[in-house]
């Protein structure tokens, strides 16, 4: 082709597509340092826009399981406050049975003892009652176990059972109807009251001992959201330093290749002077 030639200006032909080349880098180059990101859609990397897709599907599955983890240590949390209630509770009651069972008392002082210690017993019913969080009671009679998520996929669980603490059951043994109007009867409440305290403190070492399973296991979850979190920006996200960098650099060649074009194009100028 020649190179004196008025309908194929070649050179201006070159100085186009580098100009275009320019425009569409620099283009890409604004988006990463807009967006933050190297891969920022499939377009951009298909197989690394995949499995980061995929990571921040599990990392927001772990929000799921945090807040399962954080239900289950809001229930367990009522759960052993009002065990511990009860447990202040029965050692009362077993302070009253236990001064009760003094022979020497008269009757009026033993009914005034068995005043209180009914008093007390009342207060652990409504203890057990109120231990409720969001419609679970882990310390009523029937209670229902929790299942708190231990895994993005929910197949994993971490179970917190039941354990009744009403009065009469097989942890509280001491009745619902429980006195005494004698000082034999009271020392017999004082045993059945010391089992009672003894069965409570087992049950609430259970209990826990789940609990702490669900604090530690909820401080591993977020360490895990983290690491995923920061293997997706590994992935996607882009080097703003070098992005700069570029974009100074493509802004300069962009500039360079819009003058190469116009000295390109004036080359029919230079041919028109030929015939002059």
């Amino acid at each position: 082709m020649s190179l004196n030639s008025i309908n194929t200006n070649f050179g201006a032909m070159i100085a186009l597509q580098n100009l275009n080349s320019t425009a569409s880098d620099l283009k890409t180059s604004e988006n990463r340092i807009s967006t933050g990101r190297r891969v920022d859609t499939a377009k951009d990397n298909g197989a690394i826009w995949a499995i980061a897709q995929g990571q921040r599907s599990q990392s927001q599955s772990l929000d799921a399981v945090k807040d399962s983890l954080r239900r289950g240590q809001s229930i367990t949390d009522v759960a052993l406050a009002a065990g511990s209630t009860i447990s202040d509770l029965l050692n009362g009651m077993k302070e009253k049975a236990l001064a009760a069972s003094d022979t020497t008392l008269t009757t009026a002082s033993i009914t005034a003892l068995n005043e209180d210690f009914k008093a007390l017993r009342e207060q652990i019913t409504k203890a057990v009652t109120n231990a409720t969080f969001d419609g679970a009671n882990l310390i009523k009679s029937g209670g229902t176990s929790i299942g708190a998520l231990a895994s993005a996929d929910g197949t994993s669980k971490i179970t917190i059972s039941a354990v009744s603490l009403a009065l009469g059951g097989s942890t509280i043994t001491v009745g619902a109807t429980a006195s005494f109007a004698t000082a034999a009867a009271a020392a017999a409440l004082v045993t059945t009251v010391a089992s009672s305290i003894t069965n409570l403190n087992g049950a609430m070492a259970k209990i826990g001992t789940k609990a702490k399973s669900l604090d530690t296991y909820l401080t591993f979850t977020g360490k895990l959201q983290d690491s995923l979190d920061n293997g997706i920006g590994n992935l996607v996200d882009a080097d703003l330093a070098k992005e700069s960098a570029r974009l100074q650099a493509l802004q300069a060649k962009q500039q360079l290749g819009v003058q190469s074009l116009s000295i390109a194009n004036q080359s029919t100028a230079i041919l028109q002077s030929l015939f002059r």
